[in-house]
């Protein structure tokens, strides 16, 4: 899963600016339902980063059973928050 792909399934545009609020609201919940029925570790930690990115995650001891897939979430999103802080640098 990359993110352009994850964004046309869910937004219907790979560029997060175009996506009005309504549709935003409506692919955010979809990425819900998708991730509560998604069985591979891999692709549900993919859908998990974008939910995080748009602020709609659930908590990792909610979304992730393995102690290391809540682990891998945590250093994600020390990645991206400090991406967000230098992001000539991130």
């Amino acid at each position: 899963m990359d993110f352009p792909m994850l964004m046309m399934r869910y937004f219907g545009t790979p560029d997060l600016e175009a996506v009005n609020p309504a549709a935003l609201t409506d692919g955010a919940e979809r990425l819900r339902v998708d991730f509560g029925m998604e069985t591979d570790r891999s692709r549900r930690f993919a859908l998990w980063t974008l939910m995080h990115m748009l602020g709609v995650a659930p908590d990792l001891d909610v979304a992730f059973a393995d102690p290391a897939d809540r682990e891998a979430a945590r250093n994600f999103m020390d990645i991206a928050a400090a991406a967000m802080e230098d992001p000539e640098h991130g």
